[in-house]
């Protein structure tokens, strides 16, 4: 099977968005956030790799961030972390829900 490479992508996004919260805030809890739900959507991806029908993982990952940081957005207006993180959690859970729909219909 194929790497599941936009979930890898996304992994690395929320990993390094983690990491720059703790850097240019001082933010444990966007430190320890980043980390968790980064690796989460890794392993997801990855289990994703393997079978593309093994979503769960993945689909919680972004589903939580997307419902988490379009709370935040929608409090403070700010594209910058909130905006960005509910943009592609949404396209990733988007992309996970569009194959589910794919793999079911064929």
């Amino acid at each position: 099977m194929a790497l599941d490479w936009m979930g890898l992508g996304y992994a690395a996004l929320v990993l390094s968005g983690g990491v720059m919260g703790f850097i240019k805030a001082g933010s444990v809890p966007s430190l320890v956030a980043g980390l968790l739900f980064g690796i989460l959507a890794a392993i997801g991806a990855h289990h994703r790799s393997q079978n593309p029908k093994n979503t769960l993982l993945l689909l919680g990952a972004s589903a939580t961030l997307t419902v988490i940081m379009g709370l935040r957005f929608l409090s403070t207006w700010k594209f910058m972390p909130a905006g960005l993180m509910t943009l592609a959690s949404g396209l990733m859970l988007g992309k996970i829900i569009t194959d589910k729909i794919g793999h079911y219909t064929t």
